[in-house]
């Protein structure tokens, strides 16, 4: 059997390989000729190519799942039609127990996603986006038309509100407004920068204008006269330092997908955002779906097990790849459905991240026990002839 396994393993990850090679390439074709009207004097080809290549851990990363769903049927369905199944089938080995050899030769591949998912994408992802804010001046996600906006508690016991204009990579900010607030949401300070530099629970800004606004203002504003003194004062300072949760990872965890930050990052940007009373639903979602990811690898080599063991008058390879190919795009979307749908409603995230796993990977289990029962009873009608 070890000698069986290694013959599935090596059909299934050279033709996994080879269908993974062709959609990087398709899709990262199709991103270039996208993205070809941006090059200029400032964004040339050279940095195109770069970008598109750190790019790469994250396409596959979204790709592997149906390559593999393609690959192994691909697989599957050539060893059948040269009836090399039918010899394993002939020497005792039964449908389930192909199964399990299947499941097998996927745990290598489930161990190297984890660490795609875990570290190589989220590096990848986090250095692309910085490249895009350094050349396209472009922010990605969650930038609305006034900039970044994050709240968190402030030293005072109030409330401090952060605006950033622009996000320039390694904890560099331009355009920088700081607006605290009292427990009772009154504004005491307002804070001004050209830039800043975000280091681990510390704000460095420099030049900045700070507006600090009396504590009577208030009650003399609802009053219908003019004041005695001034109610707001002015400073210039060269540099200023503040205190705040905010940290560089959690800049760029604003910028990033959630589904392409590692677990440990996501977890500590939920808490960030718990902390301040902040909606964490989205981030919850991804992380579950971040668990879930490995698991449906087994999920794909699952579907492809019953299409690749069907026999060849059902249908030939390119029938038997088609099919795979449609059940991979499905099930993407029925993903990404449940993904909405979660969102929308008030679905436990471990329902969207679980559920469409288990219901494909039971609907691929019972088509394979129907399939190998069927297969039995064929076994048994010429012995009962005789």
């Amino acid at each position: 059997m070890r000698t069986a396994r290694r013959y599935l393993a090596s059909e299934i990850y050279r033709s996994s390989a080879v269908v993974l090679l062709a959609l990087l390439g398709l899709f990262t074709f199709f991103a270039l000729i996208e993205e070809l009207d941006k090059v200029g004097s400032k964004f040339t080809l050279a940095n195109l190519f770069y970008i598109q290549a750190l790019e790469l851990p994250t396409r596959l990363y979204d790709l592997l799942p149906i390559g593999l769903l393609i690959g192994a049927t691909l697989a599957l369905a050539s060893l059948a039609q040269r009836n090399e199944l039918v010899i394993l089938r002939a020497s005792g080995v039964s449908g389930l127990h192909m199964m399990m050899m299947l499941w097998t030769i996927t745990l290598p591949l489930v161990a190297g996603a984890f660490v795609l998912s875990e570290y190589v994408t989220p590096m990848a992802e986090i250095k692309s986006s910085e490249q895009g804010m350094a050349l396209l001046g472009r922010s990605g996600s969650g930038r609305l038309e006034s900039g970044y906006w994050f709240k968190e508690n402030n030293p005072q016991g109030g409330v401090r509100i952060i605006n950033i204009a622009n996000l320039q990579g390694d904890g560099k900010v331009s355009d920088v407004s700081v607006f605290d607030f009292s427990d009772g949401q009154r504004l005491n300070a307002m804070m001004q920068a050209p830039s800043g530099q975000f280091h681990k629970n510390q704000l460095d800004l420099q030049d900045v204008t700070e507006t600090h606004v009396s504590e009577q203002s208030h009650t003399v504003l609802s009053q219908d006269k003019a004041p005695e003194q001034a109610l707001v004062k002015i400073e210039k300072r060269p540099t200023l330092t503040l205190t705040t949760t905010l940290t560089p990872d959690r800049l760029i965890a604003r910028v990033v997908t959630p589904e392409r930050m590692s677990i440990l990052d996501l977890k500590d940007y939920i808490g960030y955002l718990d902390a301040n009373k902040l909606q964490t639903k989205r981030q919850v979602v991804a992380l579950w779906r971040k668990v879930a990811y490995p698991f449906t690898l087994l999920v794909m080599i699952t579907i492809a097990a019953p299409i690749g063991f069907m026999q060849t008058r059902h249908g030939g390879v390119g029938t038997k790849v088609f099919t795979g190919i449609l059940l991979g795009v499905g099930f993407f979307m029925i993903n990404q459905l449940a993904l909405n749908v979660a969102m929308l409603s008030n679905l436990a995230p471990w329902v969207t991240a679980l559920v469409p796993n288990l219901i494909a990977m039971a609907l691929a289990l019972s088509a394979l026990i129907l399939m190998e029962n069927r297969h039995n009873r064929r076994r048994r009608k010429p012995s009962a002839t005789h």
